[in-house]
Formats: structure tokens, sequence, C-alpha cells
């Protein structure tokens, strides 16, 4: 029998979530071991904002998060704060800005986040083995017992930091789900979210035809959702942040509401338009608000165009509602392959809002996206990591 090495802690997954827990959990004077499949720490940081780390919102409340608990959230989010996370920025000399809805990046890009939760790690004496599998967990006693692909390990407490399965080709997996099936706990299916529509051949062949590129400012809703940002038709559907963040509250068949002049009145406007310039065509206006090439497209597949002085006021009426209220069911989405983040995870019923500690089995942890919260685009989704990474280390 191989004798195992001893930790007080292991942490799986060198990520976000992982990295925190392993600084916060060594600075308390606990042996900490984390380990990861990957070949190096922080993947997902590193890629976020297109390198640019979109690391937190200043806007971070309850209310930006999905859940099938959506109080569970609220504990980590006081008590790990976006303004903690920047005083440790500070630390580091790190500096950052400000762009639209509160969304902070680092100035000095993102391998600069990752340098400074890995010197935080370092210096709370946490070792790190990276390209490492657990093949088999199992618990006795009072110790964990983890079979990798080098070596036994034990430790008294076991954080799960796996993150869930979006983005595949970053090795992502729903390992997390698998873990808390073998210790009895429930889970909510993991499925896309913050992840760009796909739309019919019916539409891409009609309205859609030629407009791949064409971003727009729009106001979007769907369930309990709604959002004003910018709408970018694609090859296949739509994305841009504002369909992004719609797609997190949209199931299957439900259609999306699209105000294409979020914030005018369309039919006082058009009104107006048509006494001041009769002559003037619709597609011709309608260029003047949004891009040229929607602008013709809805005049040639939604909207009749002609002078506007021919327009009855009924289906004046009837172009501005489409305009403020288009109805659109997608076909899909792009699925894992492109989802930012995924709904779903460890139920959060089964664990303690205060220390992300398994209710039924004693120093077991769940933290970061493996866990059923999932947050707004934005910085968001970092913000539950560093709280829920805080906090998970502050116990285990």
């Amino acid at each position: 029998m191989q004798t195992p090495e001893t930790y007080d802690v292991v942490i799986l997954g060198a990520g976000a979530a992982g990295l925190m827990c392993a600084a916060t959990a060594g600075k308390r004077g606990r042996r900490v071991l984390l380990l990861d499949k990957a070949d190096k720490i922080g993947k997902k940081i590193l890629i976020s904002g297109g390198g640019r780390c979109n690391f937190t919102n200043l806007h971070v409340n309850p209310g930006a998060y999905l859940s099938q608990n959506p109080h569970f959230c609220k504990s980590a989010l006081a008590r790990y704060t976006p303004h903690d996370f920047l005083d440790l920025m500070r630390q580091y000399h790190l500096s950052w800005h400000e762009k639209t809805l509160g969304q902070l990046f680092c100035d000095q890009k993102a391998p600069a986040i990752v340098d400074m939760l890995w010197t935080e790690c370092q210096e709370a004496g946490v070792t790190l083995r990276l390209n490492t599998e657990v093949t088999h967990t199992h618990r006795e006693a009072a110790h964990f017992h983890l079979q990798t692909t080098h070596g036994v390990v034990q430790s008294t407490s076991l954080v799960i930091a796996t993150g869930g399965p979006s983005i595949p080709r970053m090795g992502a997996t729903d390992f997390g789900i698998h873990i808390a099936k073998q210790f009895g706990l429930k889970n909510i299916p993991f499925s896309p979210a913050l992840v760009p529509f796909t739309v019919d051949q019916t539409l891409l062949d009609g309205l859609f035809a030629g407009l791949a590129g064409v971003s727009t400012p729009v106001a979007v809703s769907c369930g309990e959702g709604y959002f004003r940002e910018q709408m970018l038709f694609t090859h296949r559907g739509l994305s841009g942040p504002a369909m992004l963040q719609i797609s997190s509250y949209w199931q299957k068949g439900a259609a999306v509401q699209i105000d294409l002049l979020p914030g005018q009145d369309a039919y006082a406007w058009l009104q107006t338009l048509q006494k001041q310039r009769p002559k003037a065509e619709l597609k011709t206006v309608l260029a003047e608000v949004l891009p040229n090439r929607l602008a013709q497209r809805l005049c040639e597949t939604l909207f009749p165009n002609r002078p506007l002085g021919q327009y009855g006021d009924k289906l004046l009426q009837s172009i501005a509602t489409q305009l403020h209220a288009w109805e659109l069911t997608p076909a899909g989405t792009e699925g894992m392959r492109t989802a930012e983040v995924s709904l779903g995870g460890v139920d959060t019923r089964e664990l303690s809002s205060k220390t992300l500690e398994a209710r039924k089995v004693p120093g077991l942890y769940f933290i970061g996206e493996t866990v059923d919260v999932t947050g707004w685009l934005g910085g968001y989704n970092f913000q539950w990591a560093w709280a829920s990474g805080w906090c998970a280390g502050q116990y285990a």
C-alpha cells in the first residue's frame, strides 16, 4: 500500500475560486495542496475579456445571480466584496479601469491577476501540482483519500473548485457534479448560459441575410430577464452582450422580445416625420436610427417600404409596435462550446451559505461555478469565485 501524502486541505481546480481558496486557507496556517489536470493555472482568467480580464463589477448584488435559491449567494457576496478584491490589487500595485455598466478591467491584463493570486498562494505555503488527474475519491474516518495520477493524497478538508462544463476546449468538465453525486448530494443539471442564440434557416435566408457583423443597441426581455446592451447579428443567429445576458433566462421554445429603439417613442417619432418629411421612405428614416443594412432588411422582409406620407395611422402604429417588440423564437443556442459559464451545479440546499461546506459531509466544500450560482455577464461570475473561494478558505 502506497503511503499517502497528508495535507490539511486539498483543493481540486486551480481556477479563480480555487486559487482564492488556497491562498485564504494557507494564510490560516493550513497545509494546502492545489491540484489541477491542466498544464497551467487560471486558464479561464487568462482568456476572460479577450485577455483583459473583467475581474469584477462595481454593481455586484444578489439580484445579478441566477440560482434555484436566490438568497444563497447573499452571505458570501456581503463578506467578500469587489472592494476587498480591489484592496488586494492595490497591494500588488495593479490598476484598473471601468467600462460600461460597472465592469472593471485590469490595466495590466489577465496574466497580472493570475500572478497576483499565485504569489498569494506561494506566500501562504500552498503546494501546487499541475497535470494531475484524480481517478478515485473516498472518505474514511475523518479523512478524504484521493488517488491521483501522481500518487495518493489524504486530507481532512476537500474543496471542489473544478467549475462547470462551459468551454470544453479549456478542459472544462462536470467533474464537480460527479463528486457531489458520489457523496449523495443533489445537483441541478448543468446547461449553457451567457451563450449566443441560433435561429432557423428560414430566418437566416430571410431577415438575417447579409446582416452578420451588424451591431445595434437594444432592450431585450425574456422571463424575468431584461437588459439594455448591444446585440450582434452572426452567421448563425444573435450574439452580443444583450443576447448573452438574456440567454441565461431563456428556455427552449420561448420567444425573446427585442426593442430595437429603446428609450424612444417610435410611433410619435414616425408621426412627426410623416408631417415633416412625407416623401421620405421608411427605409431612409429607419437608417437614421438603426444600422443601414438592418433598416434595409426590415423594409424588405417585415415592413412595406414606401414614402411616409402614404402610410395610414394603423400601419404606422403596427410598424412602431414591431420596432419596440420584435418577437423572435431562437432555434437554440451555441451550447457549451461557446457558453461563457453554465447554469446549474451542486444544489445550494446541500451547502452552508456561510462556509460552502456540505451539510451531510463534514469537510467537503464546493465553490465557484461548481455551485448552482450563475452571475450576469460583466465580472459577476469572477466576484462569485473570489467570494465563495474566500469564504470556504476561512473554514476548510
